[in-house]
């Protein structure tokens, strides 16, 4: 093992303009075993070819296996040894060959060198002898004569040399003997058969390899005696030579084999076959078992495999055999157009670099051979680089002028093969190089401002929208950063509600906004690249936010204050279609989500009431009847319009009463020592105006005799809501729907009275039935407020509290 320096060979490969560069070549050889595990050191290149680990590191030494496309070797960097990276076997690569060599190149660049290395296989015992059958069967006659030899197959080795078949050895037996030469094995007679004595016999033949340790195949030969058979078929030659073209169409003929049997009738019949041949070799050909034509089954490759040797086994009707040898040789045709491989490539390269300097390293291979192998190779296109001979098909590509990317910042570089064969077949590959730069270009959005819109209540990290910027420098001087300018939003830093991806520059949302707070908001997005010094520019994006229904409606009347429910009087003598009250109720949402619809959802007589469904009106469906319950409880239900729709409930609490003195409640209403004060203001009070209040239960009671014919009048009309049910953001207009607050008439009662004073507005409508009918009471007392009644009044309009 060494290296060994000779002159430079002349390249196969014509290129205009070449360049000679002076490369040393030398040639290293190393042995070793077949199937080495992977890891395992072949030799240290480095060291056999002088050069350091620095220097083997800094020039990209590399294998270029020939031939193959396995990769069954490498270099270790770090130690300079060339190291086994795949499962050798020298039967797949070289057959029977004598000796298997491996042709590999060590490339090293910066300047371009390169080694030529043979690695020699060595076999091993790793494969046994095989028979093509594991039974044997043959008819010999019985008046065969004793020292009558009989042809058997040999058996088969992969390994080569010593580990190959070296001796057979035949079981003893009373009747045969065993002959064994350099070209055939045959049974020997030693002792004449007798048919009656025994008709049959199993002799066992074993075939040892010299390898060590020793390996063995064996086959059991099945002899019948029959009556007559006195000659065995013979070739007309031992040994057939053939040559047949590769790439042959199926059924081409290669060859046509002949052998003849003295004997007659069927005992004269042969029949041909192949004996031990791999399974690749019997899907290349087969034989007519009838003519002994070999033909062409498969594609054959002459790169692959250029040379066959197969056994033929011819046979006569009894079983008698011999055999003959075919030694097949494959013509190469120009059938591989060359390739062209790019082994190195700097990409980009500079604007400035210098006029000569190495850019890419090329390699051209053709598997055809002799002319078929020749290539000539040239750039076409009009570009400042050239193809620089090397070394046994390597090229340098150069730069031969001065760059300039703000004229061309990219080349496209078309390198053509040709090989020298009949027909000539072509190659090209292009290699594409790019130009870089400096930092002279900002980023530029791709539009002049962006908008972003949103639903309020967004998931925290939700993408609004994206922003893209596009610099037309190279690498770094190209890459962009988004980030957020500093500014606030609704008096908080934009970060708090926003962030932009860096890279991509995708908007998300840090936060949920709410439509009800604000409705849009801008920022201002900046892009900078990573060149040096950095660009930037900006661009701002505007965001909208969009309504959701996520607001329930909010009832405003009948109000919840603390632990009292709002309850209503409705006369008896309310007939339907009367208003009896109104639910009001706002959203705080926008558009169709905050229109709201009303339904009784559960009532005490659902056929009693109704109420609108936009309006929030309760009214009566027909007339009070006596057989009504005094007590009507109503569940009121305000849903919006959103998707999907919120809803909010209210209770009503409804009394169908004429007198006050009918209202269990009003009986047993005690009272605090802190309000007993001021109750007995009141009582004063009720008292000196109790001959007036009883003066004007008369004249309603005579009024109602009187308009029997048209009682309906007394309720229809608006219901009045007492301004302080109004909230402060919402105006009294009247057709809106919203309750008049100008036509109301209020009764004051003191605890423990059965007595009023009422207060009139002289623009009463005496069609309108007041809303102003309010019992307040805590939930825990409202029991059942009907009983004990027993004194009834007559009232129009009442509101009664508890406290």
């Amino acid at each position: 093992m060494g290296d060994d320096v000779f002159s430079l060979l002349f390249p196969i490969c014509f290129v205009s303009n070449i360049v000679t560069m002076p490369l040393v070549q030398g040639d290293l050889s190393y042995s070793f075993p077949e199937e080495m595990k992977r890891g395992s050191v072949i030799g240290n290149v480095a060291k056999d070819l002088g050069l350091n680990l620095g220097t083997f590191s800094s020039r990209k030494a590399r294998v270029d296996l020939q031939g193959t496309r396995k990769r069954y070797c490498e270099i270790n960097m770090n130690t300079g040894d060339l190291i086994i990276s795949d499962r050798i076997d020298r039967e797949s690569l070289c057959g029977k060959k004598s000796s298997c060599i491996m042709k590999t190149d060590l490339v090293l660049e910066n300047p371009l060198e390169l080694h030529r290395i043979s690695l020699h296989v060595q076999d091993v015992n790793d494969n046994q002898p095989q028979f093509r059958e594991n039974l044997i069967e043959m008819e010999i006659s019985e008046s065969a004569d004793k020292g009558n030899r009989f042809a058997m197959e040999e058996a088969h080795d992969a390994d080569i040399g010593q580990n190959d078949v070296q001796t057979y050895i035949l079981k003893t037996n009373d009747y045969f003997a065993l002959a064994v030469d350099s070209n055939k094995v045959e049974l020997v007679m030693e002792n004449n058969l007798d048919r009656e004595t025994q008709k049959e016999m199993n002799l066992l033949l074993t075939a040892l390899d010299g390898g060590s340790p020793q390996k063995s195949g064996t086959v059991v030969i099945h002899v019948t005696v029959v009556d007559a058979n006195d000659n065995a078929p013979v070739f007309t030659q031992a040994i057939y030579k053939a040559t047949v073209p590769e790439n042959s169409p199926p059924d081409t003929i290669v060859i046509t084999l002949s052998a003849t049997d003295a004997d007659e009738g069927l005992n004269g019949e042969v029949t041909y076959k192949f004996g031990h041949v791999s399974d690749h070799d019997t899907s290349l050909f087969f034989i007519d078992p009838k003519s002994g034509q070999i033909k062409v089954m498969g594609e054959i490759d002459f790169e692959e495999i250029n040379y066959f040797e197969i056994k033929v086994q011819a046979k006569d009707g009894l079983g008698l055999t011999s055999y003959a040898k075919v030694l097949i040789d494959v013509s190469d045709v120009n059938d591989n157009a060359p390739v062209v491989y790019v082994k190195s490539l700097s990409n980009p390269i500079p604007e400035n670099v210098s006029p000569g300097t190495e850019v890419g390293v090329i390699n051209i291979q053709d598997r055809d051979s002799e002319n078929s192998g020749k290539v000539r190779c040239s750039i076409q296109q009009n570009v400042p680089f050239k193809l620089v001979s090397s070394i046994k098909n390597y090229y340098s590509l150069v730069t031969t002028a001065q760059l300039d990317r703000e004229l061309v910042s990219d080349y496209n570089i078309t390198i053509i093969a040709t090989d020298e064969g009949s027909p000539p077949l072509s190659f090209s590959k292009t290699v594409q190089l790019s130009v870089a730069d400096i930092n002279d270009n900002p980023p530029v959005f791709e539009e002049q401002s962006y908008s972003a819109y949103v639903s309020e209540n967004n998931k925290p990290g939700s993408t609004l929208c994206s922003v893209t910027a596009r610099d037309p420098d190279w690498r770094q001087n190209g890459t962009v950063i988004y980030s957020l300018l500093p500014g606030e939003v609704n008096s908080a830093s934009v970060s708090s509600y926003l962030s932009v991806n860096g890279d991509t520059g995708v908007i998300h949302a840090v936060r949920s906004f709410d439509y009800e707070q604000f409705r849009s908001f801008k920022i201002h997005v900046m892009a900078r690249d990573n060149g040096s010094p950095p660009l930037s520019s900006n661009v701002t994006v505007s965001v909208f936010i969009s309504d959701v229904n996520d607001n329930s409606p909010q009832i405003l009347y009948p109000a919840l204050e603390g632990s009292s429910f709002m309850t209503e009087l409705v006369p008896k003598a309310a007939h339907g279609g009367s208003l009896v009250s109104k639910v009001i109720a706002v959203d705080a949402d926008s558009g169709q989500n905050a229109w709201l619809s009303y339904h009784i959802v559960k009532a005490t007589d659902p056929g009693l009431f109704t109420i609108g469904l936009h309006s929030g009106e309760i009214r009566t469906q027909r007339d009070i009847s006596e057989s009504d319950s005094m007590k009507q409880n109503l569940i009121v239900a305000v849903k919006d319009n959103g998707q999907p729709s919120l809803s909010a409930t209210c209770s009503l609490y409804l009394l169908i009463s004429d007198n006050l003195a009918e209202v269990p409640e009003l009986k047993d209403i005690s009272y605090d020592e802190n309000n007993s004060k001021l109750t007995s203001y009141l009582i004063i009070a009720l008292v000196s105006v109790s001959t007036f209040f009883l003066t004007f239960i008369i004249i309603i009671l005579g009024v109602r005799f009187c308009c029997r014919t048209k009682p309906r009048l007394l309720f229809d009309g608006a219901v009045a809501i007492p301004g302080a049910y109004l909230p402060p953001n919402y105006s009294d207009v009247d057709g809106t729907g919203t309750l008049r607050s100008t036509y109301h008439y209020d009764a004051y009662l003191t605890t423990g009275s059965r007595t009023s004073d009422f207060k009139f507005l002289s623009s009463y409508n005496d069609n309108t039935l007041p809303a102003d009918q309010t019992l307040k009471k805590s939930p825990t007392e409202f029991i059942d407020p009907f009983e004990g009644l027993e004194t009834p009044v007559e009232v129009g309009n009442l509101g009664v509290f508890w406290n």
